[in-house]
């Protein structure tokens, strides 16, 4: 595989500890959920990441096809539980907006691109990932 991009993030003292990437250029103090503190949270942060990986991904697919879309909007809710074997896995739902095209385009889209999205790739066979498409 060709790489791109790559970047690199160290993170100290998990989930109530803190997180930066290496270059400087963002960090975050970390907090689990529903304790009060102040901070984010892997989930969180994971979510943030495939939502614009998802919405860029849209555009990108849709050039390829030769949409014309007027815009997108992709929201990403990660959960995380426990599984059967005792351990934590995440579960996600994709709520994509497309603007200016048709419902059946837009979920033809959409499915195309859960194909292309890295993060989605990354997920698929592990992760339980629920699409939902509305149009404008």
């Amino acid at each position: 595989m060709k790489i791109f991009y790559k970047t690199r993030a160290t993170a100290i003292g998990g989930r109530t500890g803190h997180a930066a990437l290496d270059d400087g250029s963002l960090a975050f103090d970390l907090a689990a959920p529903d304790t009060g503190k102040v901070g984010a949270n892997p989930e969180q942060l994971f979510a943030i990441g495939y939502a614009a990986c998802f919405d860029n991904a849209i555009k990108h697919v849709a050039e390829k096809q030769k949409l014309t879309l007027t815009g997108s909007k992709t929201s990403a809710e990660v959960g995380i539980g426990q599984n059967k074997e005792g351990g934590f896995s995440l579960d996600v739902d994709l709520y994509v907006a497309i603007l200016g095209l048709s419902e059946a385009d837009a979920g033809r889209l959409v499915e195309a691109t859960h194909l292309v999205c890295p993060y989605s790739n990354a997920l698929r066979g592990n992760v339980d990932v629920r699409l939902h498409v509305t149009t404008a």
